[in-house]
């Protein structure tokens, strides 16, 4: 796999990137896989090198709701680093997908056995959980929030 100056690998120390980037091999995925479930096992994950990937929740009696859109350089899954290592939400790959994927018990082993690679690594997958927990609420308001009402009543 080739690193990455941009993205989830981008924001990471040359030296810890290197390291994270020698646990990957790439994979090709076809477009409109299901690449994992809300619910399932999480024991891998992937930094996009191109195409996309949607990430969508389960909406029950309703075809699951695309929550956001991954692209290059973006993580995709980030369950696998926290117990119960089960997926908390859906992904489908948009497109022909290439990825690095990595074994995630591996690279928890590393993060366990390495405490300054483990928290770089922790603190870059907590920065994208919080951004993606933005993004899923504000997807989700959009969907399913009350109608927008005018601020004034009025014209101004």
């Amino acid at each position: 796999m080739t690193t990455s100056q941009h993205g989830f690998l981008g924001g990471l120390p040359p030296a810890h990137r290197d390291r994270l980037a020698a646990f990957a091999h790439d994979v090709e995925i076809p477009a409109g896989t299901r690449i994992f479930e809300e619910g399932g096992s999480a024991d891998r994950f992937w930094i996009i090198r191109s195409g996309g990937a949607a990430l969508d929740v389960h909406v029950p009696g309703r075809p699951p709701a695309v929550v956001e859109t991954l692209g290059e350089g973006d993580l995709l899954g980030w369950s696998w680093l926290f117990e119960p290592y089960r997926w908390h939400l859906g992904a489908q790959a948009r497109g022909t997908l290439l990825a690095a994927e990595f074994d995630a018990g591996r690279v928890r082993a590393a993060c366990g056995h390495d405490p300054a690679f483990g928290l770089v690594v922790t603190g870059a997958v907590a920065a994208v959980i919080a951004r993606r927990l933005k993004a899923t609420r504000t997807r989700l308001l959009d969907l399913y929030g009350p109608p927008a009402t005018g601020a004034g009543g009025g014209d101004r």
